[in-house]
């Protein structure tokens, strides 16, 4: 099965996000003018052109819907029913230095859920996507269901600040917890890629600090692990996306579970 209604928003969020992710494919590699945005992060002319890429394909199609980009931030009505979330570039530092490991975000939020989303490799050419209850990935115009798979044991954890849980909990203690070693592999991949990678079964989970109320970083990737049927909540076992609580998605629950009593370790609590 796959999605092939081009007028879905499902097919939508992927016209979007490929477009953008050919911006930044074509740009690969060039000088590439840094734009300071706070501390320790920027955007380039890559981040820039990606968004109005994709931003142009939305509004053709949507003209109605509002969008909220990283670049340009919030358009339409504050409490529009149908918002999109466009990430045109998560990895600009990566991708800065000339480290492929990037992706390009988009999903449509309605109402308090994520309704169709897609996140593009500009690489592999592959695209993660999601009508919001499946999930598939996209490679030369064949679409194969995702499945997670917990058996290579590879986590990765952001380590990227704002870090809203610290003391309580910080993800550079989580790879040293004695624990975790045991158990798993870290990895740190600094795109929200890796998570589309939960979903597809090349990560057994992804960890994250933040608060991811209507991120265009993560909503993507959260709705395809969801939707892959991945076991995701936050930091503490709560709701995802309620509230400054960060993010656990895992491949399946014991490896959730595991990774919940190594986050509680670092509080002190009882198993």
């Amino acid at each position: 099965m796959s999605i092939t209604n081009g007028d879905s928003d499902a097919q939508l969020a992927v016209r979007a996000a490929q477009a953008g992710a050919a911006v930044v494919r074509d740009l690969y590699g060039s000088r590439l003018e840094r734009y300071d945005k706070s501390a320790g992060d920027f955007a380039t002319e890559a981040d820039l052109a990606a968004e109005r890429a994709i931003l142009d394909v939305l509004r053709a199609a949507r003209p109605d819907d509002a969008v909220t980009g990283e670049e340009s931030g919030r358009s339409g009505a504050a409490d529009a029913h149908r918002r999109w979330l466009v990430d045109p570039l998560c990895g600009t530092l990566n991708y800065a230095v000339r480290n492929m490991l990037v992706g390009v975000n988009v999903a449509l939020r309605q109402g308090s859920e994520v309704t169709a989303a897609a996140t593009a490799d500009p690489f592999t050419g592959e695209v993660f996507l999601t009508d919001g209850e499946a999930a598939w990935v996209r490679r030369a115009g064949s679409d194969e269901r995702l499945t997670p798979w917990a058996g290579s044991a590879l986590v990765d954890v952001n380590l990227d600040p704002p870090f809203p849980n610290a003391p309580g909990f910080q993800a550079a203690r989580l790879l040293a917890d004695p624990g975790f070693a045991e158990r798993f592999r870290p990895r740190v991949v600094s795109s929200t890629l890796a998570v589309a990678w939960v979903a597809a079964g090349r990560r057994a989970a992804y960890v994250t600090d933040g608060d991811l109320r209507d991120s265009v970083h993560f909503a993507a990737g959260i709705a395809l692990c969801r939707a892959a049927g991945c076991t995701v909540t936050g930091l503490y076992g709560e709701p995802v996306l309620s509230g400054p609580g960060g993010l656990v998605a895992a491949a399946d629950a014991e490896t959730h579970a595991a990774l919940l009593e190594l986050v509680k370790n670092q509080r002190g609590e009882e198993s």
